[in-house]
């Protein structure tokens, strides 16, 4: 980096110029001859350095900053503590491939390399020749930044199946548990149906089911399975729901009470009814057509 700057005479008659303050002049002068200058344009600048070397307060440079960035003049990155002179290139590009070498160099120490992508616009824009082939855009940290999130949504993704897979296997072991006290051990087919029982019931519902079936000696799987089906057939599918369609039901009264009454008993004694010989023997054969394969 050289130890000076030089500023072209018409510095001072730009139209730009002509209208900042004399604080703002000062500060533009200061931004292009500071001791962190660069060939590029941008360089690291933090903003206790342009206090020391100004003489503002820190209240001072933010007003400063924030002004020559609405003038579209400058971008000043917090994170990197950087700042890049958008109009520096136009006014000092130079041909020399010593020169272009140095600008090379800057860039490939960037910290931000989103100013990377914006100073290669500018070059493009006023027609000035870099080899591009040499500068890390950052690319490779992208890459490595995709990656790790997609590594880190695929970690996610199995945890939460796992998890999935673990409540699954813990919510059918409640109704495992609770055949086997009341019906007996767990076959193919009884497992099959537990499945099938646990994703449209809920488990406190079976165990109703099953205390219903105890109370009418009926406890086997295929009463049991009655009890269910009915019950679905009338949307119910947790104890929350079967009571309150006994609920809704004793609140029917009035002259009707009797006949309300009479109807409730009746679909109650369809619902925990005892299964007919023709559909014990076809879920017998069914048992069995089953337990050969």
């Amino acid at each position: 980096m050289a130890v000076y700057r030089h500023i072209h005479i018409d510095f001072w008659q730009d139209g730009f110029v002509l209208d900042l303050t004399p604080e703002e002049k000062y500060f533009y002068m200061y931004l292009m001859t500071n001791s962190k200058t660069s060939q590029c344009g941008i360089y690291e600048l933090p903003k206790r350095i342009m206090e020391t070397e100004t003489g503002y307060n820190r209240e001072t440079i933010e007003k400063l900053i924030s002004r020559f960035k609405e003038y579209e003049k400058i971008i000043y990155c917090e994170e990197t503590k950087e700042i890049f002179l958008l109009n520096w290139m136009k006014h000092n590009k130079a041909n020399s491939p010593q020169v272009k070498k140095c600008i090379e160099k800057e860039l490939n120490k960037i910290k931000n390399k989103e100013f990377i992508g914006v100073f290669l616009d500018v070059c493009k824009e006023i027609k000035y020749s870099i080899d591009t082939l040499s500068i890390d855009y950052g690319e490779k940290e992208k890459e490595k930044e995709e990656k790790k999130e997609k590594e880190k949504y695929k970690e996610k993704d199995e945890n939460e199946k796992i998890n999935l897979s673990m409540y699954i296997k813990n919510n059918i072991s409640q109704y495992a548990k609770l055949y086997e006290e009341n019906i007996g051990l767990i076959n193919g087919i009884a497992s099959e149906w537990l499945i099938e029982v646990s994703e449209n019931v809920d488990v406190r519902l079976f165990k109703k089911a099953l205390e219903i079936a105890t109370c009418n000696s009926c406890c086997n799987q295929g009463y049991v399975n009655g009890i269910l089906k009915q019950w679905r057939s009338n949307n119910i599918r947790s104890l929350e729901d079967l009571n309150a369609y006994k609920l809704n039901k004793d609140k029917k009264g009035g002259a009707n009470h009797d006949k309300y009454q009479r109807a409730v008993d009746e679909e109650e004694q369809e619902l925990y009814r005892k299964p007919t010989e023709k559909e014990l023997k076809e879920f017998k054969k069914f048992l069995e057509e089953n337990t050969k394969l």
